[in-house]
């Protein structure tokens, strides 16, 4: 059902012939050409994961699961052979994928799992969940109502004042349940120590959950050597739908986590008297799920292969590169994250000094770059940095060199428009 591209890992990185995959990437905002920096917070769609959709829907749309009719065995078929492809995508097994609504349904599901009856984990007043001060307010927010509801305590890992994780001792104690933390941050753009992180909350035999919602779409992973518990990503940034997001989990963990939601599809046996559960992915896919949806995401997975994820990387670095040193050489403006490419991804946020972020997006609107200001949903970032607000550009897959030039030049346009030296 999906369209492929034809396997590219053994050519040359073109962009170009990427982009003719992209209508939306021809067009003109303000009268000026598009260029579409705002993929940290969601990327477009090729052509393909439009076409896998719109062939599902057209012709094999029904129901999935316990339907005996020709369409609606079609659609389960095609449903569970996108949670195969997403599975291989990530290095999992098929049962391992939960399709959720986005990251944040994910993060929420096993924040709500821990603390229901039934969780293979006790938690009240003296246990430990540790985050991070970078996090994205879906893998904080959840903790802090985890906490409120158990009594335990809520600790964090600071920041460095070049964005890294300041992973002083003392944080992770014996009394540490459970280790929450961002992949990649999607503010910052930090790539944070992984290993390191798992092997310390490991030490105290502690639950690790992993927003990889800016780490999946850019570079390849293989969960089963990660060593982590719990993954969570989405599918609208990775040219995939909205609507679809998955976690993956260990078999043997998800199978011991009580359900999110009940109501159809995640059950067993229903009496009035009470329910059994169907086992995992089942049990967390309470309802009609995003079918179409998580068959995209399918297609997106198959593209980003295609291409390939290392060589996705790679070319993101470059772009993200020429950015951080066209920033440095302009007067005037701040980057709020590493200034380097040491662990690091594509996401730049950054200030001009005497200019609000708002207006700097808006002014870089009006000579059509697309870029994103506010606090992009990790306000605790920008109070320990002591700004409002960033603007934040962040590139991906079908950017070019030509592209970040054109922002550096509108970011001088800011200044001049703006009065400020």
């Amino acid at each position: 059902m999906t369209t492929l591209l034809p396997d590219l890992t053994t050519t040359p990185y073109d962009v170009e012939a990427i982009r003719r995959d992209f209508a939306v990437l021809s067009r003109e905002v303000n009268g000026r050409p598009l260029v579409y920096l705002d993929n940290a917070s969601s990327t477009h769609k090729p052509r393909q994961v439009l076409d896998a959709e719109r062939a599902f829907v057209e012709q094999h749309y029904s129901n999935v699961h316990r339907g005996v009719h020709t369409l609606s065995q079609e659609a389960t078929a095609a449903y569970e052979a996108a949670r195969a492809t997403v599975a291989a995508f990530i290095g999992a097994q098929h049962d391992e994928v939960v399709f959720t609504k986005n990251v944040t349904e994910s993060l929420n599901l096993v924040a709500y799992s821990l603390g229901n009856p039934g969780s293979p984990m006790t938690l009240g007043h003296g246990d430990e969940i540790v985050v991070t001060e970078m996090e994205h307010h879906s893998n904080l927010v959840p903790w802090q109502m985890l906490c409120e509801r158990t009594g335990a305590t809520l600790k964090w890992f600071g920041l460095t004042d070049d964005g890294r994780l300041d992973l002083a001792d003392g944080v992770i104690t014996e009394r540490t349940k459970v280790v929450a933390f961002v992949h990649q941050s999607n503010l910052l753009g930090t790539v944070n120590p992984l290993p390191e992180l798992v092997r310390m909350a490991k030490a105290v035999g502690a639950l690790t959950v992993v927003d990889a919602a800016q780490s999946v779409p850019h570079m390849p992973i293989d969960v089963a050597a990660l060593g982590v518990d719990l993954f969570a990503f989405t599918g609208h940034k990775m040219l995939g739908p909205t609507g679809v997001g998955v976690l993956w989990g260990r078999n043997e963990l998800l199978s011991s986590l009580p359900p999110f939601m009940g109501g159809g599809s995640m059950i067993e046996v229903v009496e009035m008297a009470g329910s059994t559960y169907a086992p995992a992915p089942e049990r967390f896919e309470a309802g009609t799920p995003a079918i179409s949806q998580a068959i995209g995401l399918a297609a997106a997975c198959d593209y980003l292969g295609a291409i390939g994820l290392d060589r996705i990387a790679a070319h993101e670095a470059a772009l993200t590169a020429t950015l951080l040193d066209g920033l440095r050489r302009i007067s005037g403006v701040r980057v709020i994250g590493p200034d380097s490419m040491e662990s690091r991804g594509s996401a730049v946020s950054f200030v001009v000094d005497g200019v609000h972020p708002h207006d700097v997006g808006q002014t870089l609107d009006e000579i059509g770059i697309a870029v994103r200001v506010g606090h992009h949903c990790a306000a605790p970032v920008c109070k320990r940095y002591g700004v409002p607000a960033t603007t934040r550009a962040s590139s991906y897959a079908y950017n070019t060199e030509a592209e970040i030039d054109t922002l550096l030049d509108g970011i001088e346009h800011v200044k001049r428009f703006w009065g400020v030296s």
